[in-house]
């Protein structure tokens, strides 16, 4: 990728999102480029957090354009560190990181069928004052005939810091080809820690109890109510291009996040 030459073809779009910093950022930038419509653009600047990015991605991949996210948000692990005075060069000198999402298909209590993508995880997650009550099955297995928790999360590399690693679930390389399945809260079998799996696999979720305990499914930030059965698996046919500054990567980042874990392990 000739960045150099899209950026002196005037070939950047700005996608924003709307609060006050931002708008002030979006000003500053537009002094130091020449902006473009996002028909004509080969590269999308992101203005905002990990929420905005996330919602960014799924509206905009099928343009199957490179993304350089800039934080002014709040975390901001999705996004390179903003730096105005820098911006021209940190971009110039930036790497591409291809990730892929997941694909989620939902059947609800009412027979709906809903899908989506996930960048992040799919979270399953009791909807009502009693724990879910589901059946897990790795590519048609009943691996877990009966989990009593307050949800599960399938992760991708890319999302297994963000809810997944609040969870207590495992940190996973970009490169690493797996996905983490973590329980929330186990109540029964209260050991189960969840477990690392391909990402050629396919994941079966299926409510036991939809009238007494009903569950919510969400791709990212797309909620799906009262789901009866949810099937994840990863889309390798979909490919997220990220740009990130060159000491700053999205390997980089992860790795930060494991040696982190790792310490704080050996602390307790």
């Amino acid at each position: 990728m000739k960045l150099d030459k899209i950026i002196s073809n005037n070939r950047i779009h700005i996608v924003f999102d709307k609060t006050k910093n931002t708008l002030k950022v979006k000003n500053l930038i537009e002094k130091k480029i020449k902006l473009c419509k996002l028909n004509s653009a080969e590269l999308i600047v992101v203005l905002g957090g990990d929420g905005f990015m996330l919602e960014t991605l799924k509206k905009l991949y099928k343009l199957k354009k490179p993304f350089y996210g800039l934080n002014t948000g709040n975390y901001g692990f999705l996004m390179n560190r903003l730096s105005i005075k820098n911006f021209l060069k940190n971009l110039k000198s930036s790497n591409v990181i291809k990730i892929h999402p997941l694909i989620m298909n939902v059947k609800s209590k009412n027979n709906q069928k809903k899908s989506s993508i996930a960048i992040n995880e799919v979270s399953i997650l009791r909807q009502s004052k009693q724990a879910a009550s589901i059946s897990i099955q790795f590519n048609k297995k009943n691996n877990i005939k009966k989990l009593i928790s307050d949800g599960v999360l399938i992760s991708t590399p890319a999302g297994s810091t963000a809810y997944n690693l609040s969870a207590f679930g495992p940190i996973l390389s970009l490169d690493s080809n797996k996905l983490a399945v973590t329980p929330i809260s186990p109540f029964r079998p209260r050991r189960w820690g969840g477990v690392i799996i391909s990402d050629k696999s396919i994941v079966t979720i299926k409510n036991l109890d939809n009238n007494k305990r009903p569950i919510s499914v969400t791709a990212d930030n797309f909620e799906v109510r009262n789901a009866k059965k949810v099937i994840i698996k990863a889309n390798k046919k979909i490919t997220f291009n990220l740009l990130y500054n060159k000491n700053n990567s999205l390997h980089k980042k992860i790795k930060i996040e494991q040696v982190r874990k790792e310490t704080l392990n050996k602390l307790n």
